[in-house]
């Protein structure tokens, strides 16, 4: 016997086949103001943007909504997403430490703990909406102090510019991933 899947919707009215109208999107900015200047700016930009969507994929959604899996054997949930983006922003970080420095302790436990022990609780979804919020912030501020995006850090030598562009490619990822569970768990078509 096969789950009844929900129906597929949208609330956009131009595009059915879109999250929202391109004049509602809030990452649309572009033609509202000046466009990102420089690479930094613009890498910025992207990051911000899907940051974003996967808020916006988010939204509207209870804890156990959340929490629940995609297909079985996988153990990804939009809950466990967020967990596992607040993990690899703080592993980020540690690339930035030389060797001889202590990394930061991982949020959440043992490999895959982030999507592993995702449940169905309110407490852990403010936890892990607010464990990422500042993780963001915290590798954010420890880029910034990198003025120059070619510059080698950590004890293998990685580009500040290879880390940006590696936290684009995550959240650009799990954007993508994020469309397919909220699309499980409702009906609600990706952009």
């Amino acid at each position: 016997m096969t789950e009844q899947q929900p129906e597929r919707w949208t609330e956009a009215t131009v595009y059915p086949d879109m999250w929202a109208d391109p004049d509602k999107d809030p990452r649309n900015v572009h033609g509202t103001g000046p466009e990102p200047e420089g690479e930094r700016a613009t890498l910025e930009q992207f990051l911000s943007d899907y940051r974003l969507t996967l808020r916006m994929k988010c939204e509207g959604l209870d804890a156990e909504q959340l929490a629940r899996r995609s297909v079985p054997p996988s153990t990804m949930s939009l809950l466990g997403m967020i967990r596992h983006l607040a993990e690899v922003e703080r592993d980020w970080r540690n690339w930035l430490v030389d060797a001889d420095a202590t990394p930061e302790p991982k949020l959440y436990g043992p490999k895959d703990a982030d999507f592993l022990d995702a449940t169905a609780d309110q407490v852990m979804v403010d936890t892990a909406f607010a464990d990422l919020a500042r993780e963001q912030a915290a590798t954010d501020a420890a880029l910034a102090a990198f003025d120059d995006l070619s510059a080698r850090v950590g004890k293998d030598r990685i580009a500040i510019r290879e880390l940006m562009v590696h936290r684009i490619d995550e959240y650009a990822r799990h954007a993508g991933h994020a469309d397919l569970l909220r699309e499980c768990v409702d009906g609600r078509v990706g952009q």
